[in-house]
């Protein structure tokens, strides 16, 4: 590319990830993206993150979006932007689980920071499977769905965790329910929840062989119970089954969206939807994986306080045109347009917007043109300073 030429918006060439519970038809379903070798397709990364950088595509050019944005910072990102984050501060995917991902918690920044350089000290590889942070930030970030969703998010109340363990009558755990109820503080629960994951040989098989027990006996009447039975058929000997009774099992319809914030743990279980976080990758994990897990330092970077049922779903602020779906940082914004008819957007920093369910037809008042098709996406600097949006389908937009 030219480099002192900059377009008011570029094509991107997305990587698609191959993780082992990705879908193998989901994303090929949705928006006709091939898969001939059948492979789990499980998120599209929309963004500059060296994990899988996208790429700007001009006729038959490509140019790495991170290389692109560090030649012209300001011009991409606006001056603001770029002296607060000095990169593209969020990322943006599409998510397709067809089975469980890992029970995780993300540091919020304070603590990124710190763990990061501590690792860096320690000389532990960014890419050693024991290593908790892989960059000093946070990792806020908000999910809406495109088919039925199924999460965990957020911890429970803790008297119905207790009545729920209660009527489980689980003599292998009794002992750890009883200094629960005991001592139901936020530090009690915190106490109980370490030695719960920190289970190990015969009293780890002896919890979940209990847990299964209840939950075969109890499937037909009891929701949990069956969630339990179906993580268990990916993961039967893992002690993060018994996170399922102690986080909100949530639904989420296509067009409905949750916020995850910082020190909150959560998983993605099933269904296929729109992510977009701040630029990081870190992630401290809780059970339902064969990764490392690090109790310890999970539950300093854990909050242990529940989280209110009503708080789990974002009400969008809806005006004629577009869904707001507010979240309180400044890393992203992310806004969906039912069905926009040649509407004028303002860029204030760098954009990336995403064909969900049709064509996208772009224009700048330069006279440059850009069609999408459903699931494609472009990048659009903070130079463009305008541009029209038409489609017939749902458009999303990620911007800060």
């Amino acid at each position: 590319m030219n480099n002192t030429t900059i377009l008011p918006f570029y094509l991107m060439q997305n990587v698609i990830q191959h993780y082992a519970w990705g879908s193998t038809q989901s994303i090929n379903s949705l928006f006709n993206i091939p898969n001939p070798e059948h492979l789990p397709q499980a998120e599209i990364w929309m963004g500059a993150h060296l994990g899988g950088c996208s790429q700007l595509v001009t006729g038959n050019q490509y140019d790495s979006l991170a290389e692109f944005i560090q030649r012209h910072p300001s011009l991409c990102l606006s001056d603001q932007t770029h002296q607060t984050y000095g990169e593209l501060p969020f990322l943006f995917k599409v998510l397709a689980a067809d089975k469980a991902l890992s029970i995780q918690v993300h540091p919020c920044k304070a603590d990124a920071e710190t763990g990061y350089a501590r690792e860096n000290q320690q000389d532990i590889p960014l890419n050693a499977p024991e290593r908790n942070y892989k960059d000093p930030n946070h990792k806020p970030e908000l999910v809406y769905a495109l088919t039925p969703y199924h999460a965990l998010n957020g911890f429970r109340p803790l008297d119905d965790i207790i009545q729920t363990l209660t009527k489980m009558n689980l003599q292998p755990i009794e002992s750890l329910l009883n200094q629960l109820r005991a001592d139901r503080t936020t530090a009690g629960f915190q106490s109980f929840f370490i030695h719960l994951l920190s289970l190990s040989g015969k009293q780890k098989s002896q919890a979940i062989q209990a847990l299964l027990a209840y939950a075969q006996q109890a499937q037909q009447d009891d929701p949990l119970a069956r969630l339990v039975l179906d993580l268990a058929q990916d993961y039967p000997e893992d002690i993060g089954l018994f996170c399922a009774l102690l986080l909100h099992y949530v639904i989420l319809q296509p067009g409905e969206a949750m916020y995850l914030d910082a020190k909150t743990p959560h998983a993605y279980l099933k269904g296929t939807g729109l992510e977009v976080m701040a630029s990081s990758d870190n992630v401290l994990r809780a059970g339902l994986t064969p990764k490392h897990i690090d109790v310890e330092e999970l539950a300093k970077c854990t909050s242990f306080a529940p989280k209110p049922q009503e708080t789990l779903l974002i009400a969008p602020e809806k005006s004629e045109d577009v869904c707001h779906y507010p979240v309180p940082v400044n890393d992203f914004k992310f806004s969906i347009y039912p069905a926009p008819g040649d509407i004028t957007l303002a860029t204030t920093s760098a954009e990336i917007i995403f064909a969900i369910d049709a064509d996208i037809h772009l224009q700048h008042e330069s006279g440059l043109t850009l069609t999408l098709h459903k699931g494609q996406s472009a990048f659009i600097p903070a130079v463009a300073g305008a541009y029209l949006l038409n489609s017939s389908g749902r458009v999303a937009r990620v911007y800060n």
